[in-house]
């Protein structure tokens, strides 16, 4: 009997059917993102100190509304999914990268070399662009084309903006800036690359289109997503202070509304 539950490793069909959806959804819906940002909105997703179901990020993630195709009582038009069959494709994807992040983010890995670790899928696009030919790099004009990992990055710190409440730094002082250093090795790939390119990560003989500088602040983003999810999970989901209700006094009226006195109602005994 085979016992292994490791998941299933998502290949570049599979992540070429995840882009293919998100391309059509956003036929319906303009805003829909980019796989890469999906990818790093996922990593925060499974950092953040409160578990956010489904239901709860898709809306905001993908501007799909509240209502899911095929479940009673929603009315897919309010989605931008094509119908039931296309959104059942999507959960099944999303749900296998989705455990594939989490084993890799859950294994006690030493190094990023080690292939259990965490290895988002982002796109070296100045790379790839600049691998074209030369006529259909014109035709691209003076289009702006993201650094490397930096859409990831922007997908991730959505979340963070989104749900601020689970970011809040902890009473800790020494837990708040351990949130404060990951934070701020994310931020810092929300950024451009600006210095002279070294390598391309689309092809191994590709032309230069990313710096070495850009590829450590990479690999620190990277153990930036271990920190994050080792500090909430050590942490544990937020609890509300617990306030005691005034108690009235004895002559005041009774809290129940029976118009008689504390005293002579909830306050007896």
């Amino acid at each position: 009997m085979n016992t292994d539950t490791t998941p299933v490793p998502m290949d570049n069909d599979d992540f070429d059917a995840l882009d293919a959806i998100l391309d059509d959804l956003r036929t319906r819906g303009e805003d829909v993102p980019q796989w890469e940002f999906c990818e790093g909105a996922m990593a925060a997703l499974l950092c953040t100190r409160r578990l956010i179901m489904p239901s709860e990020y898709f809306p905001v993630l993908l501007g799909t509304g509240d209502s899911e195709p095929g479940v009673p009582g929603s009315d897919p038009e309010d989605t931008h999914f094509a119908d039931a069959a296309q959104f059942t494709r999507f959960m099944e994807l999303w749900t296998r990268r989705w455990n594939e992040v989490a084993t890799a983010l859950g294994a006690p890995v030493e190094t990023l070399e080690d292939e259990r670790s965490y290895h988002p899928e982002v796109m070296d696009v100045r790379g790839a662009v600049a691998s074209l030919p030369e006529e259909a790099r014109a035709d691209m004009g003076d289009q702006v084309l993201p650094a490397f990992g930096q859409v990831w990055a922007l997908g991730f710190m959505f979340v963070v903006e989104s749900w601020p409440e689970e970011w809040a730094a902890p009473r800790d002082k020494e837990a708040a800036g351990w949130l404060n250093d990951a934070l701020d090795a994310i931020v810092a790939l929300t950024e451009d690359d600006t210095d002279p390119p070294t390598v391309c990560m689309h092809s191994e003989d590709g032309a230069p289109s990313v710096s070495d500088e850009r590829l450590n602040a990479f690999g620190a983003a990277i153990w930036a997503v271990y920190d994050l999810r080792q500090l909430w999970q050590s942490l544990g989901p937020r609890v509300e202070s617990a306030r005691k209700a005034d108690t009235p006094g004895r002559n005041d009226p009774c809290w129940c509304g029976s118009g008689k006195k504390y005293k002579k109602c909830h306050g007896m005994g």
